[in-house]
């Protein structure tokens, strides 16, 4: 499948369109605002959180510093607030640390679902009541 084809065909977590996740700061594998992926995605950069200060220190605590900026990667580093396309491994070990962020199901890609359970997902939806 190529890029174009991935893109026009995503689906997120619940079945649906993937929808945007951030175009400030911009974010997701391809810098196109979603949580688009392939399979040179070895990170599986799917889940869209919103950043919350817990999470920030958690990632921080274990070598990620994500409220750094990287200039050299056009990364801005993260605020509070934020909506950012996670890794889902790196969500998964928020999850099991207690300090996961609220993930936006609607904009988090249908990948996800092979490393996290859909269970865990709605336990810390941001966009389901």
């Amino acid at each position: 499948m190529s890029e174009t084809e991935a893109k026009s065909t995503a689906r997120n977590v619940l079945g649906t369109e993937l929808i945007t996740c951030s175009r400030e700061p911009l974010t997701g594998w391809f810098r196109d605002g979603c949580c688009n992926t392939d399979a040179r995605d070895t990170g599986v950069h799917t889940v869209c959180v919103r950043v919350t200060s817990d999470f920030l220190a958690f990632s921080k605590s274990v070598g990620n510093d994500l409220g750094a900026a990287v200039p050299e990667f056009k990364f801005p580093g993260l605020r509070v607030g934020d909506r950012w396309c996670l890794c889902a491994s790196r969500w998964l070990e928020a999850y099991e640390a207690g300090k996961a962020p609220l993930v936006v199901m609607a904009a988090t890609h249908e990948r996800t679902l092979d490393v996290v359970p859909l269970e865990y997902l709605m336990k810390h939806a941001a966009d389901m009541n």
